[in-house]
């Protein structure tokens, strides 16, 4: 008995690293998500602003929240309103391999 007592210390130890990294991954694929609902909703505010006229770039970024100001590409072709959103990462290599990107379409104003 006296052999074992450390056993279950050192098993945990041990698995730590795998259960962050677990973590880790899992916590970036979610904010992966998050950045494409947001990528898609910025999409649709810019595609509906061009339809009424508006601008539809100023209208995507004010639909993103503060701190996508900088990961954020938007690009209006045609009735066509494409924005392209990295993901937040601790690892800035990680973050532009995970970008999103979402288009809407919408007849520009007449």
């Amino acid at each position: 008995m006296g052999d074992e007592r450390g056993q279950a210390s050192v098993e945990l130890v041990a698995a730590m690293p795998a259960l962050l990294l677990a973590a880790l991954v899992s916590l970036q694929l979610l904010a992966a998500g998050y950045a494409l609902t947001l990528a898609d909703g910025a999409a649709e505010a810019g595609a509906l602003a061009l339809a009424s006229g508006g601008s539809a770039a100023e209208a995507a970024r004010a639909a993103l929240p503060g701190w996508a100001e900088d990961d954020v590409a938007v690009s209006v072709r045609g009735g066509t309103v494409t924005v392209r959103l990295r993901p937040p990462s601790p690892l800035h290599g990680l973050a532009d391999r995970l970008a999103v990107t979402s288009s809407a379409h919408a007849r520009p104003a007449r």
